[in-house]
């Protein structure tokens, strides 16, 4: 946690503790820590040299998006629960190995790719706890 503090640039409380949807108030810990990484990570890739922003950075933005939106799909689509969090679990998958490219290009310090690796992690961990509910 204490490494989330240094590199995350952690300000308070996330403005995304309540995620409206449909009418309900969803304060799920995949929620608020997806919603803190894919914050993250858009104010990173947009420092990424011009050479590789539209390039890896826009890869590394549609995978995090990507992945919220399969999560905010399962949470409304009840019938496609499991279809759409194995997809949410390629999207994170997809979204490590371009994180591991950006590392390995040098457009992420091993600091920035320490906590990145980290949080993909620990959602990946919420993710397969919920796909074994389903």
């Amino acid at each position: 946690m204490i490494f989330y503090f240094l590199t995350a640039g952690y300000r308070g409380v996330s403005p995304c503790r309540r995620h409206f949807l449909g009418g309900t108030i969803q304060e799920s810990p995949i929620f608020i820590k997806t919603y803190d990484f894919t914050k993250w990570l858009l104010e990173h890739t947009i420092r990424f040299p011009k050479s590789q922003r539209f390039v890896m950075g826009k890869r590394i933005e549609e995978a995090a998006l990507d992945f919220y939106d399969c999560l905010l799909l399962a949470v409304k689509i009840e019938k496609e629960r499991k279809d759409t969090l194995q997809r949410a679990s390629f999207e994170l998958e997809r979204l490590k190995h371009y994180l591991r490219l950006s590392k390995d290009l040098g457009l992420f310090n091993l600091r920035q790719y320490e906590y990145s690796s980290t949080a993909v992690v620990e959602i990946g961990r919420l993710l397969g706890g919920w796909l074994k509910k389903v």
